[in-house]
């Protein structure tokens, strides 16, 4: 399952006022600050569930759907915020970052 909240819906809908509408993904992205879920425009796949909000359609990959659910994006500040199921905080990522040591030098 997914959802979208009205705050996210509403700057969603800014957004594509001035740029083409185009599908959003929803992944697992890691990176410094260790994995996080994020959004991206992109094309839909056969291996995708497809949900739509507000004429916007949005794209999760099935299998990992199945992990995170229930994952609700959220505007919040300045910001999108997506949340779900999945334990993220697990400290991953890279302890220098920006240093010669760390893996995002």
């Amino acid at each position: 399952m997914l959802t979208v909240t009205e705050q996210a819906q509403e700057q969603i809908a800014n957004y594509f006022k001035e740029n083409e509408i185009k599908p959003i993904r929803v992944f697992l992205s890691s990176g410094c600050g260790g994995r996080q879920i994020a959004l991206a425009l992109d094309a839909a796949k056969p291996e995708d569930a497809v949900f739509e909000f507000a004429g916007i359609q949005y794209l999760v990959e099935k299998s990992f759907l199945a992990q995170a659910q229930p994952i609700e994006i959220d505007f919040v500040g300045h910001g999108f915020k997506v949340s779900s199921s999945l334990q993220l905080g697990d400290g991953g990522g890279c302890s220098g970052c920006g240093s010669s040591e760390g893996c995002c030098s």
